[in-house]
């Protein structure tokens, strides 16, 4: 009768065992669940669904949505895995320039001739994901947001060297309310000091002629001029913007870029009259069908927050005005909260182009010794470009994943949604890396991305010099 017991007990432990392994393993601490059929890649892109980007007008908000570029111009599943290499390789390069502006931008300023293109000026381009459609001119155009970037620009006709996009060009000429700006204007001279590169005098008329160049070698080159802005149903007269007649880059098939940075020249300068330098946004994924939302002034009443907004200062760096800074002040995985000393002594930038978060080595090192310790029971995959923690999670249907939580000054928090945890390499799930990275050394500044602002409502006022973070399932409507 023992015997038959225990083989019993055994028999319901090994069926126990293979219900989990089928279902889902479940590790302990806190934990978020992740169901793994809702992030394999299997849709197909349709890019006709996503030009030209819908926009609205709520309770004094400018609703602008948004999508990922991939879904749009990704090219479909067959390419995906190509994407993704190609998506870490720029990221990388992207940290790179980053960093080096950063180290550089407290120099001296670069002077361009009428004839060269100049030295970095800008950061790496070709990892941006997200992109909104404006009217510039009476013509609809899409462009890429970019936090890091200051200068508005489109690819105009006509022009010398222009890369391939989905609109017509912009027609100077098909608008009356098209300007140039002169060449000794104040206007002219605030290029210096937001893109690295002072304007200079272009050909009859004096134009004022701006380049911006890339950590990749992409430029932009034209003229500055303004002309009137559609932001939805909001009209913004007088617009400056860059008319790019001499471009190269990865800018993957739209019309041009927004500049989000902090500079007089940006958007949020620009409009600062209309919105009183606040904006708001939330990141969707990839994924078909996904859109978010960018929200132009502070009127938050038309969150769809599923959590507090919580707010931690912006740290000034008058050098680096064009970035946004904030204090790391603790990282917390599963609920516990790792030890190092180095946080809260150097700002960390929240940028919405890079990809990839990076963080410390000390601190990422942490981060990789918690997390691997509370999901041990995972088999583990091989290492994909700058992701070194990866797992093959292709035989569950469900797993529970630590949870990750980035702490900063005034009890913030970015509590990373599912989405934002796991990079997804292979469609099949065999490969899934935590989509975290090191920065190289100590001395770099850390760098909250894009995939770790996913689903997350991210909130600008830089009135006050603070932002704000609270979970939000990003949508449009």
């Amino acid at each position: 009768m023992l015997k038959g017991t225990a083989l019993l007990t055994f028999m319901l432990s090994l069926l126990a065992f293979l219900l989990i392994l089928v279902n889902g393993v479940h590790c302990f601490g806190e934990t978020k669940l992740l169901k793994l059929q809702q992030f394999q890649w299997k849709q197909k892109w349709d890019a006709s669904s996503c030009l030209p980007q819908k926009s609205r007008k709520e309770n004094d908000a400018t609703i602008l949505e948004m999508k990922h570029r991939d879904f749009c111009y990704g090219g479909g599943i067959k390419y995906w895995n190509k994407l993704l290499q190609k998506h870490l390789i720029l990221d990388d390069r992207r940290v790179q320039s980053l960093q080096a502006r950063i180290k550089n931008m407290a120099s001296s300023k670069t002077e361009v001739s009428n004839t060269g293109i100049p030295l970095t000026s800008g950061v790496e381009l070709g990892t941006l994901n997200y992109i909104v459609t404006v009217q510039l001119g009476g013509r609809k155009m899409t462009v890429i947001v970019d936090t890091g970037s200051d200068l508005t620009w489109v690819q105009c006709q006509p022009c010398k060297s222009c890369y391939n996009q989905k609109e017509p060009l912009f027609n100077p000429s098909a608008s009356p309310s098209y300007k140039t700006v002169l060449c000794n204007s104040s206007d002219c001279q605030s290029l210096a000091f937001a893109t690295g590169n002072t304007g200079f005098c272009g050909n009859n008329p004096p134009t004022c002629n701006y380049v911006v160049s890339y950590g990749d070698g992409s430029y932009t080159r034209g003229e500055l001029a303004h002309d009137h802005l559609n932001l939805g149903n909001t009209p913004v007269d007088n617009f400056k913007f860059g008319c790019g007649r001499n471009n190269k880059g990865l800018f993957g098939g739209a019309s041009g870029l927004m500049g989000l940075g902090r500079s007089s020249i940006s958007l949020v300068s620009q409009t600062s009259a209309i919105f009183g330098g606040f904006f708001s946004y939330c990141l969707p994924s990839a994924q078909a069908g996904a859109s978010g939302s960018l929200v132009l002034g502070g009127n938050s009443s038309v969150y769809k927050t599923s959590s507090p907004i919580s707010y931690t200062r912006m740290i000034p760096n008058p050098q680096l005005s064009t970035f946004y800074f904030l204090n790391l002040t603790g990282v917390s995985v599963g609920g516990v909260t790792l030890q190092d000393s180095s946080f809260g002594k150097d700002g960390m930038l929240i940028d919405s182009g890079t990809v990839i978060t990076r963080l410390p080595p000390t601190i990422y090192k942490a981060l990789k010794a918690e997390f691997l310790k509370q999901f041990s029971s995972f088999p583990s995959a091989p290492a994909f470009s700058i992701l070194d923690t990866c797992f093959n999670l292709s035989a569950y249907q469900e797993v529970d994943v630590p949870t990750i939580k980035l702490q900063f000054e005034g009890n913030a928090e970015i509590n990373v949604d599912i989405s934002g945890v796991f990079y997804f390499v292979k469609t099949d799930a065999s490969q899934v890396c935590l989509a975290i990275a090191s920065l190289s050394f100590e001395d770099e500044i850390g760098i909250v991305a894009n995939y770790q602002q996913r689903n997350q409502r991210v909130i600008y006022d830089t009135k006050e010099s603070k932002l704000g973070f609270a979970q939000e399932s990003c949508s449009f409507t």
